[in-house]
């Protein structure tokens, strides 16, 4: 039961003992009280410097979209082993797909808020909707924006229950230091720039003479 238990969480064998102890040997049980405990000792660890790391680097559709990431820890230890990679991999392929803007909410400019409270008061208002619950709309609207923009705040793709944070929160629970995102910087192929007409209809009959 320790072996199965060490496998499915990652804890030590003497974490592993107690928690079974504890539990009476009830392994789900077990897992949770495991979790609990990780997560708690994770938030403790959330003030710890953290200045190594890695840059991920992650190219999808053959070179259309890259990103860079910067994904940092306590030591270069950590930071040589095989779950600190993936974490920062699956963290470069959140910023791909999803698209954020900022790492976390602190981060984004009050002025782009407040345009972006102007434009979601309109909008309910343009819905009928009365005016005494509008600024309550607005809040939970906004709430539902800094979810879209900020990569923390944002669903993971491999697993939408949980945010990034928490799937972090959980890294730092089994790998037992301090991690912490910096920055990031994403680039889509011709982002910002408008095609020619006549570009987009050569790319629509190429793929109707396929």
């Amino acid at each position: 039961m320790v072996k199965e238990l060490r496998e499915r969480t990652g804890a030590g064998m003497m974490e592993c003992k107690k928690a079974l102890a504890h539990t009476d040997g009830d392994m789900e049980k077990a897992v949770a009280y495991l979790r609990e405990r990780g997560l708690a000792a994770a938030a403790k660890k959330a003030s710890r410097v953290a200045a190594e790391g890695l840059v991920e680097a992650y190219i999808h559709g053959g070179g259309r979209i890259g990103v860079l990431v910067e994904v940092n820890c306590e030591t270069d230890f950590v930071a040589k082993t095989d779950d600190y990679k993936a974490l920062c991999k699956d963290i470069a392929m959140q910023i791909a797909a999803a698209k954020p803007e900022y790492v976390r909410r602190e981060e984004v400019p009050a002025e782009q808020i407040e345009k972006e409270k102007e434009i979601l008061r309109n909008q309910a208002l343009n819905e009928g909707k009365p005016e005494k619950i509008v600024d309550k709309m607005v809040e939970g609207r906004i709430e539902k924006y800094f979810k879209e923009i900020c990569l923390l705040e944002q669903p993971f793709i491999k697993n939408p229950d949980v945010t990034v944070q928490q799937m972090i929160t959980e890294a730092v629970a089994k790998i037992g230091e301090n991690i912490n995102v910096r920055r990031f910087v994403r680039f889509e192929l011709g982002e910002g720039l408008a095609k020619r007409q006549d570009d987009f209809a050569s790319e629509v009959m190429a793929e109707i003479n396929k």
